[in-house]
């Protein structure tokens, strides 16, 4: 229940973002394509962050023009994995391109 909250006010926030940040965008799109992809960036950051096996806050969401775009340090293969499993569920998701890298954990 907690974390439908903190999704959905993930939501909500990225789209009020969406609006603010439309004007400064230096490639212009119709705001109509502008306001599909920051709600698809919304939906897929939600979907991450309900997954308990995802650490979401270390991942990068972006969308243009309805392609994903995932990048960040995560902890192992399988998060890599499974996040673009997640974003390719998403509604509206056209492809999703992984850059995800696993975090090396050198010892000193």
């Amino acid at each position: 229940m907690r974390a439908h909250r903190y999704a959905m006010a993930a939501v909500v926030v990225a789209l009020l973002a969406a609006f603010a940040a439309y004007a400064a965008e230096p490639v212009k799109r119709s705001p109509g394509q502008y306001l599909d992809d920051k709600a698809i960036t919304a939906k897929v950051k939600a979907a991450l962050v309900e997954d308990p096996g995802v650490k979401a806050l270390q991942i990068k969401v972006e969308t243009f023009e309805g392609i994903v775009q995932l990048s960040g340090f995560v902890d192992g293969p399988e998060q890599i994995t499974r996040a673009a499993e997640i974003a390719k569920g998403v509604e509206g998701v056209k492809s999703v391109k992984n850059d995800l890298i696993v975090r090396s954990h050198k010892s000193n």
